[in-house]
């Protein structure tokens, strides 16, 4: 099964579990209901931003969406068995399909990290959209150059390079200069 098929499948089962009706969803969280429909019946996978909104309606972890196994001992992710790519998409055309997401712990259960590889193609600046979610983000630059619009600031953040911030402030990331990049990034959200 596609990872969009099982993200879309998971929040329907999991909203229907609680009986929770879409409007409910969609007035919690902020977002649309169609753009919740559309979600549940696989025809997009948002980005981080709404799936965090609705994990955290539905009382899960974020993880819970990508989650296809129970383990509860640590998680091991070999460089020769890389983790299945997931893009993200949203109703801002193509806002977020330079993003491809690698998540490094699926596997493992009751976790409050999400560590995710992350390959940036490039993207112009017009094609970007601001997000905003409770929580912090832990990004490393493995490869490339990125530009992190955060709030009114804007940082340029090298190979070998850190950044770390709050994520209820408006942000995004994208490859710097129109190029590509590779990122380690871990996100927490509180749940």
């Amino acid at each position: 099964m596609e990872k969009s098929t099982l993200v879309g499948s998971k929040i329907k089962k999991l909203r229907e579990v609680k009986s929770i009706t879409i409007e409910q969803v969609a007035e919690r969280s902020g977002l649309s209901t169609d753009q919740i429909e559309r979600i549940e019946e696989n025809k997009n996978l948002p980005s981080l931003a709404p799936l965090i909104k609705i994990a955290r309606v539905l009382g899960v972890r974020l993880g819970t969406f990508l989650d296809d196994s129970d383990h509860l001992g640590p998680v091991i992710c070999r460089k020769d068995e890389q983790p299945e790519g997931i893009s993200f998409s949203n109703d801002t055309a193509n806002s977020h399909n330079n993003l491809n997401f690698f998540a490094l712990a699926q596997s493992k259960t009751g976790r409050h990290m999400e560590p995710f590889l992350i390959d940036i193609d490039s993207a112009s600046e017009e094609e970007y959209q601001l997000s905003t979610h409770e929580g912090e983000e832990f990004i490393f630059v493995l490869e490339g150059v990125i530009e992190v619009t955060y709030g009114k600031n804007k940082y340029v953040i090298n190979t070998g390079e850190s950044i770390y911030y709050d994520s209820i402030v408006d942000h995004n990331v994208h490859a710097a200069n129109g190029s590509k990049a590779k990122i380690l990034a871990v996100v927490y959200t509180p749940f």
